[in-house]
């Protein structure tokens, strides 16, 4: 039997995607008009003979995730069924800077053995990295059934009240990855196709224009098309259904390289902007960078973000900002976060 396993974390993970997380949960933010996680079991439900999907993070089964998981279910004829509890790998290239912010492989370029195996190393180590898809053999369990084992004999070596917290873990890439690399056990398949992590909130704006571009061949439905008398389209967009675009609509307001949480306002002749940090177009391999929203103790310049129910009045900038919800603003801000 064919199963699709898909890792969505928690709510306590993935703290650089705030505050577009506050709302809604992770995998259930947009990404070219649809959930995220959408994308990924649209992917496995055609992949032939597939029989179950699992969604494995620590998630309670708050009413979006449910909600959606029952639509899904019944859109793609596939169980897919949430566990709140937690070898091939697919693999890109990444520049030597970035790279260190990945786990990084090292194969033999005949046979695509993977020899080493890193995770985020200190200093460059390969320029492939690791892209988070596996596909496992049943064989596969055999180890993870042995660092279990060993963690739970360590646990009870450090702490005899058997409350050890590493007890019960296992790190796929250090304890699994590691530890069988250079061993005939592990493989890497290289894809020359889009991939983009989205760990902060301003990789969202860069997931959504590479799967946009996709939908020219993939879904041309999802797209909006002009129409006499409607407003005027350029490039690739999506307007959701809910949303209603006024023929005569006249740009007032200037939003660019930003994104705009659910119930914000943003006043005539106000301009909300980012610096766009999209890797180069010209790369087919680029990818995001993952650094620190910080250097110096200063903002760097990034897409701006508004939190939901964030008003903008008339006639102020807001650039490269991060304005967390519910905040209403009086006056410009430059390269700050507004708590």
């Amino acid at each position: 039997m064919l199963k699709a396993v898909i890792l969505i974390g928690g709510p306590q993970k993935g703290t650089r995607f705030r505050p577009l997380s506050f709302e809604v949960p992770k995998p259930l933010f947009p990404v070219a008009g649809v959930p995220m996680i959408q994308h990924h079991i649209e992917a496995c439900a055609q992949v032939p003979e597939m029989q179950e999907i699992l969604l494995i993070g620590f998630y309670q089964p708050d009413e979006p995730l449910t909600r959606f998981l029952e639509a899904a279910q019944q859109e793609f004829n596939l169980p897919i069924r949430h566990q709140p509890h937690p070898f091939l790998l697919l693999g890109t290239t990444a520049n030597r800077t970035q790279s260190l912010n990945y786990g990084c492989i090292v194969e033999n370029p005949q046979t695509h053995e993977v020899l080493h195996y890193v995770e985020k190393p200190s200093t460059f180590v390969s320029d492939i990295i690791n892209c988070g898809i596996y596909l496992f053999s049943p064989e596969a369990l055999k180890p993870l059934r042995d660092v279990f084992q060993r963690n739970q004999q360590d646990g009870q070596l450090e702490d005899s009240s058997g409350l050890w917290p590493g007890a019960g873990t296992i790190r796929l890439e250090q304890d699994v990855f590691s530890a069988l690399a250079g061993q005939g056990q592990i493989y890497v398949h290289l894809t020359d196709g889009i991939w983009s992590q989205i760990k902060s909130a301003g990789s969202a704006l860069y997931a959504s224009r590479l799967y946009l571009s996709q939908y020219q061949l993939t879904h041309p439905e999802r797209l909006a098309k002009h129409a006499p008398g409607g407003p005027r389209i350029r490039g690739n967009v999506y307007i959701h259904p809910t949303a209603k675009v006024a023929p005569s609509a006249v740009e007032h307001t200037c939003v660019l390289h930003s994104i705009v949480g659910w119930g914000s306002t943003v006043g005539r002749w106000a301009r909300v902007e980012g610096t766009p940090n999209d890797p180069n177009p010209n790369d087919p391999r680029a990818h995001m960078d993952s650094e620190s929203l910080f250097k110096d103790g200063k903002l760097l310049p990034a897409i701006t973000i508004l939190g939901c129910r964030v008003r903008i009045p008339a006639e102020v900038l807001i650039l490269n900002s991060i304005v967390l919800p519910h905040k209403e603003l009086s006056r410009s801000f430059t390269n700050q976060i507004i708590l």
